[in-house]
């Protein structure tokens, strides 16, 4: 029986096995890096383990601290979540050759099916060769890891090189193995997957299937269980494909089998040899505790002969602390408050108070519904992300909302593309207009002080907020009666909550203010100072760092002086485990480059300036 459990992880996956095991009077154990120093996973584990450093490459990818780690703090088994070493054979031996128990498939299987193009040999298909005009578009795809990461679409030849540069540093980065490869682009697929859990025994389970199509730089953001409107017989196909491919390498454990489904017909895309982030729509529609039954296979237990049957419809979306409506350009700061209404399942790492990094990747939270049917689990959710208090960083809650609420998602005709064609739609601003009046009247209440009155109207006070990147100025009046303001009726205010009657409805507003930034319902506010900072005036073509991060890269031969052409890439910023490129916006001469590679800049830090006055 396993007593003790290693989390080789961090973040919301290992705050969620330690969940499990201590339902199950498992100890637990976990590791950290100096930026996790005060994690929500270092300090809800009962052991922690310090891994020096802050780069996934000196800390979390390092097995052999990870394993010294887990022999000192006593933990005789260890579970790698999802990332990072999961899917890295030489690990799990190293953890097999120390005495503890791997928590996972066999090395021998992960070797098999962790790279994706020895997946794609056993399951009888190549990754292209000699790439011509005649194949694209194509897919760029790292070998190892996945989360989208170490990916990019190709869709010009001349855009290759530099695709399969960025996309080897990128996979190097994030898995410790820079092998990419390439493979045909399927244009307008659904991303359909099958869960599978199979013991030493001989028991395989296909655990239904689930629909990842609405992505991100192929990364998945919203999931849902079972993939809906399939045909029975492509259903039972895609089972049995995984199925076969389980035990095409004698599979123990939890896997994913992943397919592009598209005209009918299932394309193989790769087999994850351990748990996915969307794992918790299967445990909902199966009533399964995935990990738990992770850790019974590694004890050696027998799988049941027929999985659970499916009941109802989940639906899970991914919370990012990132703006959509900017590239997706990772967010960081401190998360002040996370709370969703009681009735969906939360997993995250965060609790309010903690401070959202630079170093791993922006997720803050998973969010799943369950109910009987695909409708209602999917008005549920869309609920509870819209009345969620999230007060913090930007985050993608306004486009989960919209996007679970679009009809070509309700109709589930939804495919890999689909914000690639509704971005612009889904980021429109849309903020509630008296949500700086709200805001306003708020920070007003108790400042009035009346002494002597005059027979003379009361002068207008002003506030200025942004609110998704304008500026909005409003008016409120200190009265007899209390606060004022043209076109509607103030009914109540205080610190915390505002209630405006505009054409007859009455409608509240819940507001918090931590420092300059101002929360309303689900509005997010920046409080401006009353004059502007006259020293804040920027050069002409000036280019700033959009998130945190560091600077990995400054093209060959760029210095002050340099000719450049508008798009040309300049500089590479990587930030939350993904890279990102600065270009030039137009044709011009580089009259500063402040910063070099390994320099760590801070959101809105200057990278350099283009002047293109003499273009």
């Amino acid at each position: 029986m396993i007593s003790t459990v290693l989390v080789a992880n961090r973040g919301e996956i290992a705050c969620r096995i330690f969940r499990t095991c201590g339902e199950l009077g498992i100890r637990t154990v976990a590791v950290h890096s100096d930026a996790d120093e005060n994690a929500l996973h270092a300090r809800v584990a009962e052991t922690a383990v310090r891994l020096p450093g802050a780069a996934p490459a000196d800390t979390y990818l390092r097995g052999d601290l990870i394993v010294k780690g887990a022999l000192a703090a006593g933990a005789d088994a260890v579970h790698p979540g999802y990332g990072f070493l999961s899917e890295n054979a030489g690990f799990a031996r190293a953890v097999l050759d120390a005495g503890l128990t791997w928590i996972g498939p066999p090395p021998h299987a992960i070797e098999a099916m962790a790279s994706k193009t020895r997946a794609k040999r056993l399951m009888g298909l190549e990754p292209l060769g000699e790439v011509t005009d005649a194949d694209l578009p194509v897919l760029v795809k790292a070998a190892a890891g996945g989360g989208g990461r170490g990916m990019r679409v190709v869709r010009r030849l001349a855009e290759l090189p530099a695709a399969l540069e960025s996309a080897r540093a990128e996979a190097a980065s994030a898995f410790g193995d820079g092998e990419v490869f390439v493979e045909p682009y399927v244009e307008r697929g659904r991303h359909v997957e099958v869960q599978i859990l199979a013991d030493t025994h001989g028991t395989v389970w296909p655990l239904g299937t689930r629909d990842c199509s609405l992505q991100r730089r192929h990364q998945k953001v919203v999931e849902e269980a079972p993939a809906p409107d399939l045909p029975a017989p492509l259903t039972e196909e895609l089972q049995e494909l995984a199925v076969r491919a389980a035990r095409a390498v004698s599979y123990v454990g939890a896997g994913t089998v992943e397919f592009l489904v598209a005209g009918g017909r299932a394309h193989f895309l790769e087999m994850n040899t351990r748990l996915q982030v969307e794992h918790p729509v299967t445990e909902a529609v199966h009533g399964v505790d995935l990990v738990a039954e992770q850790i019974r296979i590694a004890e050696g237990h027998a799988l049941p002969a027929q999985p659970p049957p499916a009941r109802g419809h989940a639906v899970e979306a991914r919370l990012y602390a990132e703006d959509p409506a900017r590239d997706w350009a990772p967010q960081t700061g401190v998360l002040h408050r996370l709370a969703v209404p009681a009735g969906v399942r939360l997993d995250t790492g965060y609790t309010d108070g903690d401070a959202i990094g630079v170093h791993y990747d922006p997720m803050v939270a998973k969010v799943v519904a369950h109910a009987p049917t695909r409708a209602e689990a999917i008005r549920r959710l869309a609920g509870a992300l819209r009345t969620a208090g999230i007060h913090g960083p930007v985050t993608n809650r306004d486009l989960l909302v919209r996007s679970l609420e679009h009809p070509e998602f309700t109709t589930a005709r939804m495919d890999t593309g689909f914000y690639d064609r509704h971005l612009t739609d889904l980021t429109a601003p849309a903020d509630d207009p008296h949500a700086p009046l709200a805001a306003a009247l708020a920070d007003a209440h108790g400042r009035s002080r009346f002494g002597g009155w005059r027979n003379v109207p009361a002068q207008p006070q002003i506030k200025r907020y942004e609110m998704a990147g304008e500026e909005h100025e409003v008016r409120y009046r200190h009265t007899r009666q209390g606060l004022a303001a043209d076109g509607v009726r103030v009914v109540h205010a205080d610190a915390r909550r505002v209630v405006l009657e505009v054409d007859g409805v009455r409608r509240t507003f819940d507001v918090a203010r931590h420092g300059d930034q101002v929360f309303v319902n689900a509005t997010r506010l920046t409080a401006l100072p009353r004059f502007p900072d006259p020293a804040a005036q920027l050069a002409p073509g000036s280019l700033l760092a959009p998130m945190p991060g560091t600077v990995v890269r400054v093209a060959e031969g760029l210095a002050e002086g340099s000719a450049v052409q508008a798009g040309r890439p300049l500089i590479w910023l990587e930030a939350m485990k993904m890279q990102h490129q600065i270009a030039a916006p137009a044709d011009g001469t580089l009259t500063a480059l402040p910063v070099v590679p390994g320099q760590q800049v801070e959101m809105g830090t200057l990278l350099a300036v283009v002047d293109s006055s003499e273009s």
